[in-house]
């Protein structure tokens, strides 16, 4: 599976939960380390769980082992590293104090969905 492929599969598999606030940010230029960083919103530590659970679950099923999970037990910050991918699944409140955004959002791939702001 291709950088990209696998991009598009993580933005799905946040979609089908209701993921919130889906960035996506093309870091191929600023790291070495990734190629792309995705940063979603759950509505509450069971849904951000759950969010990073079924990245994991999904990932896993497609023949790509995450190397490593973040933040899975306290569920306000989850990092999902995929390699060539890194999901940053987080509440709303962790989000507005870190705005990883702001810090890596040199190139971005792909807006927020206008139909997840409301949900």
């Amino acid at each position: 599976m291709t950088p990209e492929q696998l991009r598009q599969q993580v933005e799905d598999w946040l979609a089908d939960l209701k993921a919130n606030q889906v960035v996506v940010l093309d870091v191929r230029q600023q790291t070495d380390v990734t190629d792309y960083m995705i940063v979603a919103s759950g509505r509450s530590g069971r849904h951000v769980r759950s969010l990073a659970e079924n990245l994991i679950e999904q990932s896993k099923k497609h023949g790509h082992q995450p190397m490593g999970v973040e933040g899975l037990d306290q569920g306000e910050w989850v990092l999902v590293d995929l390699c060539d991918v890194v999901a940053h699944v987080m509440q709303p409140e962790v989000r507005d104090f870190y705005q990883l955004e702001k810090l890596w959002s040199r190139e971005r791939v792909a807006e927020p969905a206008a139909t997840s702001a409301g949900s």
